[in-house]
């Protein structure tokens, strides 16, 4: 057979700079992009901000809605909150009562802070898993450091489930590797070769360099600093540019995810980054004033490339190119908010009009699949995000519960059932508090069947005393 040429077209998801760059930005809280945006117009000329008095971010500087009313703004222009909510895909029916429009809430509160292992717990919880696994996904959990990494051995994690749980190591590997693939892609991974595997095996079979890559992962990622990508690829009886494709591949992927949620947590204040809002009885969703794009590539120095000699050209050419990378990944990160937000409010109505108690089920993959995109990147979409409701201003995982079969065939979210163990407790008898068996037969009798030790986990969850430590005398 002699060799022949062939040209064939085809698509490929290369793990770029860009690429990278985007989903960093969309898992930064409204704080971190504030920082974010301000290193970037300070390190790139080509960038200036939109409204030179911006410069840091406060809650009180974050704007409310627009007029309940629909008035135009001070110059007559239509209120901006009509910013990318085109045809009416954000207006939805409200369930309840009349159509009394809802206040403003008040100031945002001091933020907690969202470590690594309350991000993880969050998403196993939501996952599809019996309650014997998810035991072990919680002490797997547990033993993850702040870099994403489990350093203890499968043995010692095992050793601390008994004797509730009594699994060998098979068991504890099926698990981990579902934790693996939670957000951030890799956490709870043993050496960095496993971590940089998981990320490959999430990239496409027909990514370029990826089946290279994962063997390089697998057994030279330690030399390879030591001999070089030359001495490797002839080592390894391979084109030279294919192996620099595969480690310039391994070099787009993060060694350290867990670093993208455990080094974050110093938010003094919400910032909301998207506002939800009643009007004529519809709700409405609209990124926060702070979520817009405020920055812009600066004319006067993008003019100036023509006239410049070809080594300053080339340094404007390259700092021009970054700004434009910037932008384009800013509106994805707006638009896959909006995205994300529109199904929260669409599946959340009766949350949003009655609270807690009207939260139905709903996990990451509904969401995923109603909008289009993967489990992983609504995850980093709602991941320390805020939303401003008449109810408060909440955390987008907020709109997210687990769910329990209840007596007439239905679910109900697990958030729901604190609601009405909270409101049974309140409405007891300070002399006689109920019991955590009580309050289980009452959630049964009203159709929703809940053991005891489940009460009293939902009971501790919310830090509510038992009985005994309830009893009021006199």
């Amino acid at each position: 057979m002699k060799p022949r040429l062939q040209a064939a077209l085809g698509q490929h998801l290369v793990m770029t700079p860009q690429l990278r760059q985007a989903i960093r930005l969309l898992q930064l809280s409204a704080v971190e992009l504030e920082a974010e945006l301000t290193n970037a117009v300070e390190s790139n000329p080509l960038l200036d901000w939109t409204d030179p008095s911006i410069g840091s971010l406060s809650a009180e500087e974050v704007p409310h809605p627009p007029m309940i009313n629909g008035d135009a703004g001070d110059d007559g222009a239509p209120a901006e909150a009509d910013w990318g909510n085109k045809d009416g895909e954000t207006w939805y029916e409200r369930i309840g009562h009349s159509d009394r429009d809802d206040e403003v809430p008040m100031a945002e509160q001091v933020a907690e802070a969202d470590t690594l292992q309350d991000h993880l717990l969050w998403q196993l919880h939501l996952s599809p898993l019996s309650p014997r696994d998810r035991q072990i996904g919680v002490a797997l959990i547990e033993a993850i450091d702040d870099d994403g990494y489990m350093r203890q051995p499968l043995e010692t994690i095992a050793e601390s489930l008994r004797p509730q749980v009594d699994a060998g190591n098979e068991e504890l590997l099926t698990v981990l590797h579902q934790v693996q693939r939670f957000d951030p892609v890799g956490v709870g991974s043993r050496t960095v070769g496993e971590c940089l595997g998981v990320q490959l095996e999430q990239l496409p079979d027909d990514t370029p360099g990826r089946t290279l890559a994962r063997t390089l992962a697998n057994d030279s990622l330690e030399r390879l600093p030591k001999i070089g990508i030359p001495a490797l690829a002839a080592e390894l009886k391979r084109d030279t540019r294919e192996v620099e494709l595969a480690v310039n591949l391994l070099r787009s992927l993060d060694p350290r995810p867990g670093a993208q949620i455990g080094a974050i947590a110093s938010d003094t204040y919400i910032a909301p980054d998207v506002v939800i809002w009643r009007q004529h009885g519809l709700w409405r969703v609209t990124l926060a004033e702070n979520m817009r794009p405020r920055v812009a590539i600066h004319r006067g120095y993008e003019g100036m490339i023509r006239y410049a000699s070809p080594s300053d050209a080339s340094y404007l050419r390259g700092h021009l190119q970054e700004a434009r990378w910037l932008l384009k990944s800013l509106e994805a990160r707006g638009d896959t908010l909006l995205k994300v937000a529109r199904s929260l409010i669409r599946q959340q109505a009766a949350f949003l009009e009655f609270g807690d108690g009207a939260l139905r089920p709903l996990t990451l993959r509904e969401v995923a699949a109603e909008v289009g995109l993967h489990e992983s990147t609504v995850s980093r979409a709602i991941a320390r995000k805020y939303a401003r409701t008449p109810r408060g201003t909440v955390p987008l995982r907020a709109f997210f519960a687990s769910g329990i079969e209840t007596g007439a065939g239905g679910e109900t979210s697990s958030t729901a059932i604190q609601s009405m163990i909270r409101q049974l407790i309140d409405a007891e008898n300070p002399r006689k508090p109920l019991s955590d068996a009580r309050l289980a037969e009452t959630l049964k009798a009203t159709g929703v069947p809940v053991a005891r030790r489940t009460v009293a986990k939902y009971r501790e969850a919310m830090s509510i005393p038992s009985s005994q430590d309830r009893v009021r005398i006199g």
